[in-house]
Order: structure tokens, then C-alpha cells, then sequence
């Protein structure tokens, strides 16, 4: 598939499957996800522009590379969003973010926003959306056409699992705009749920159901 990036790192991928197990505890799962996080971000960030500057070690005055003035926003679709959040923020603190709040509608699978809330500059900085399921793809378009609406123009989705019907309707909607996934899974079954996927990120992370 073009223009998504399936990130098969060992460690991300040991890590998914023991996210995936029914058994795996609440604590266990939001865990997981919050150091899965920390090595999608570690992928998700890999092509960012460096420039070197001066500075003096303990033995020396050297030119050192360091991050140039690009800016980021991660913004969380809630709420299984944050999830990644944490785990991205542990490696980039000093990112902006954002939320987009949207909720599933049971009968027509459509997203609904109830909240929005982005940093007023979001077109001058990278924007980085999260949202551990790309499913239907319903919410992650939603989500996109928002933040698109509101300025942003450089823009990548990062997921852990994606499912074939997602990837295909973001990537209708939204061609421009990069996936980065630990996972691409089979099918959705009648209910618009990842199988075999690793059931409701929302309710395993925040231990609802």
C-alpha cells in the first residue's frame, strides 16, 4: 500500500502481541501502549531536519547536530488517543497538543465530533494524530478534514492497528497524509471491529468494559 509505513520493529511487534492477548490486565495494556508509543515516535520523527550548532563538551568546542526550528503537534483522537500520547510525549516533551473528540455513531459507523481543540499556530507545525485504531476510518477522516479545516498542512496518522477498509477510506480522503502503523490486519467483521485486532483500545486501555 502506498504511503503507509508498517513499522516491524521486534520490540514493537513482541509488545503488540502481548497487548493483543484477552487476558492482558489493564494496567498490563496501557503500559504496553505507552512504550509502543515511545518507538512509534521514535519512527514517526526519523526524517525530521537537523542543524548543527556550537557547543562546548567537558574536553572540547564542537558543531553538533540538533533539532532545527521545526515544530510539532501530536493530537489525540479521544479518548484511546491519549494513550499514545503519553508514550510520544515521554520522548518529545516539548510538543504542542491537541484533541479531537468524536464518537462512533452505533447504527451508521459515522464519527460525531463533540470537541475540538488545537494550538491556533497548527499550520506551522508537524502535526502527528494518533488514534490506536484505524478501522472504518470514519474517525480518523473526520478527524483530518477538522484539523485540515483549522489550517494544518503538514500532517501524519500514526495507529497500532489498521485494518485494510480504513487504510483505504483515509487514503480516499486523504492522500496526502502518511500512515504509520505497528500492524495491518485482516478485515473488520459486522460490528466495524479489527479482527483479529485486540478489541476496543478505548475500554482495554481505560479499563470500561
Amino acid at each position: 500500500m502506498s504511503n503507509v509505513v508498517v513499522i516491524d520493529h521486534p520490540l514493537v511487534q513482541h509488545k503488540l502481541t502481548l497487548m493483543r492477548r484477552k487476558e492482558a490486565s489493564t494496567a498490563e495494556f496501557r503500559q504496553l501502549l505507552r512504550e509502543i508509543a515511545t518507538l512509534l515516535a521514535y519512527e514517526v520523527t526519523r526524517d525530521l531536519p537537523l542543524e548543527t550548532t556550537q557547543i562546548e563538551t567537558p574536553l572540547a568546542t564542537i558543531n553538533a547536530p540538533m533539532l532545527s526550528s521545526k515544530k510539532l503537534c501530536l493530537i489525540s483522537i479521544l479518548r484511546a488517543g491519549n494513550g499514545l500520547l503519553d508514550g510520544m510525549l515521554d520522548l518529545i516533551p516539548s510538543a504542542r497538543v491537541g484533541h479531537v473528540g468524536l464518537y462512533r455513531d452505533p447504527h451508521t459507523l459515522e464519527a460525531i465530533e463533540y470537541y475540538c481543540k488545537l494550538p491556533l499556530d497548527i499550520g506551522e507545525r508537524l502535526a502527528v494524530v494518533l488514534d490506536p485504531m484505524l478501522a472504518t476510518g470514519h474517525s480518523a477522516v473526520a478527524a483530518l478534514d477538522r484539523i485540515k479545516d483549522r489550517g494544518a498542512r503538514a500532517i501524519k496518522f500514526v495507529c497500532l492497528v489498521a485494518a485494510p477498509e480504513g487504510i483505504k477510506t483515509l487514503q480516499e480522503a486523504h492522500p496526502d497524509v502518511p500512515i504509520y502503523a505497528a500492524a495491518i490486519d485482516s478485515h473488520l467483521n459486522d460490528h466495524g471491529y479489527i479482527v483479529p485486532g485486540l478489541g476496543d483500545a478505548g475500554d482495554r486501555l481505560f479499563g470500561t468494559k
